[in-house]
């Protein structure tokens, strides 16, 4: 097979909290923050274990994979804990692109075998420690698994002999040759590891060293070479900094060659301090880092903007940006249609905390939600009906008046646009 071989992190759950493995309850102190770190240092895919032991913990669990796949954009599988396909629901509902199955687990074929019918194999995944299970049930997993997660490495060449699965493996330590020679093989996706998982490790530096053993990996090989682009009088190259999610522009910066060289290999936003005469890491005294989503160059070659996951403040002032004092600013009507709904729904937000005498919002959210929903019954009735008229601006207005309604249960079931948007970038 082709593609990029992936670095897989594990994650296991306790009582909501991330512990450092399935027998050392030892917590992570933000499993949040974690996540992010992984979401932007060159994790590919985050496997999270269920631990728990009772249905109470097992919801506590199931409330923080959905907080992490809220906040991150790297793909999430989950498992652990599988006893019913509203299990797999709940997970995939939870924003888990997969699930994965234990093969010890005497249910988990039949009830794999379901979850595959019912949401697709590409969704199913399998966790194995041994071959026997394979031979046993060699044709159910190439019908129901889309991908196994191999724990034991010793049992891979049995494995291959028994399946075309492709898999991911467990690597017992960080030997590179071994890494190496595991990632050249055919039917292997990618590696998890305790080394891995460890915040400390480099993922982008091991990604970089693997590209350069001739290992396809998903990490910045620039299409634009330091030669392509035109230096200014200082032999350096600005760059525009903005955040790649709401793409607010939080500074401006410098880059020579080897400023360049170093945000490609690293992954982390370097520039040239000119003040100082050095190289200049951003974030790595403060904490402040910023991760690369993309480097783009503009029409002239001239000006680099960089999109860019920022950890805390951008500014050295401490604001999120470096750009905050006005010299002139004209009302305008917002247009951006996202800008647009956060508002309207940040307004409704403040209506409910702050109620205001004769607000229809206000008015609606006291009647409770039987009567949202009875009147959101009869705007979707309204959008019927002016769809049938052909009344294009009619059926704008009701489109409007069944959104707004819309995010007022939200604002009622607590529901963001982020929630929306996360499940609508999952479709």
């Amino acid at each position: 097979m082709t593609g990029f071989k992936n670095i897989v992190a594990t994650l296991y759950l306790k009582d909501g909290k991330a512990v450092k493995s399935p027998t050392d309850f030892t917590e992570f102190e933000d499993v949040y923050a974690l996540c992010q770190l992984y979401n932007d240092s060159g994790i590919d895919k985050i496997i999270i274990f269920d631990l728990s032991t009772d249905d109470d913990e097992h919801e506590k669990n199931i409330h923080t994979i959905e907080n992490i796949n809220r906040n991150i954009d790297v793909k999430v599988c989950a498992g652990g804990n599988i006893n019913r396909i509203e299990d797999v629901k709940k997970l995939l509902y939870a924003g888990c692109l997969q699930v994965i199955f234990n093969a010890t687990k005497d249910s988990s074929l039949s009830l794999a075998n379901e979850a595959s019918e019912r949401f697709g194999k590409d969704r199913i995944l399998m966790s194995i420690s041994n071959v026997d299970y394979i031979f046993k049930h060699q044709e159910e997993i190439e019908d129901t698994f889309h991908e196994l997660l191999v724990l034991n490495i010793d049992i891979i060449d049995a494995l291959e002999n028994l399946t075309s699965t492709p898999y991911v493996v467990c690597m017992p330590d960080n030997d590179l040759d071994k890494i190496c020679d595991v990632l050249k093989r055919e039917t292997v996706r990618g590696i998890a590891g305790a080394f891995i998982n460890d915040p400390a490790n480099d993922i982008m530096d091991l990604k970089t060293t693997l590209s350069e053993r001739g290992i396809l990996v998903d990490n910045f090989t620039p299409d634009l070479k330091w030669a392509d682009l035109k230096l200014n009088s200082d032999g350096m190259v600005p760059v525009i900094v903005q955040d790649y999610k709401n793409e607010e522009v939080l500074m401006l910066a410098y880059m020579n060659e080897e400023a360049f060289n170093v945000t490609i290999n690293s992954g982390r936003m370097t520039y040239w301090s000119r003040s100082r005469n050095e190289l200049w890491t951003k974030g790595l005294t403060s904490g402040h880092l910023q991760y690369v989503k993309s480097l783009t160059a503009d029409c002239d070659y001239d000006t680099i903007l960089a999109k860019v996951s920022q950890v805390g403040a951008a500014c050295h002032t401490g604001n999120r940006s470096c750009f905050f004092n006005n010299i002139v600013k004209k009302e305008f009507v917002e247009k951006n249609p996202l800008r647009v709904l956060e508002t309207v729904y940040n307004d409704i937000v403040d209506r409910k905390n702050n109620p205001k005498e004769g607000s229809y919002t206000n008015e609606l959210l006291d009647k409770g939600l039987d009567e949202i929903l009875k009147k959101l019954g009869e705007e979707s009735t309204e959008i019927v009906i002016a769809a049938k008229n052909s009344d294009k601006d009619d059926l704008k207005f009701e489109i409007s008046d069944f959104m707004y309604n819309c995010m007022i249960l939200m604002v009622e079931k607590n529901i963001t646009w982020e929630e929306i948007a996360n499940e609508l970038a999952q479709r």
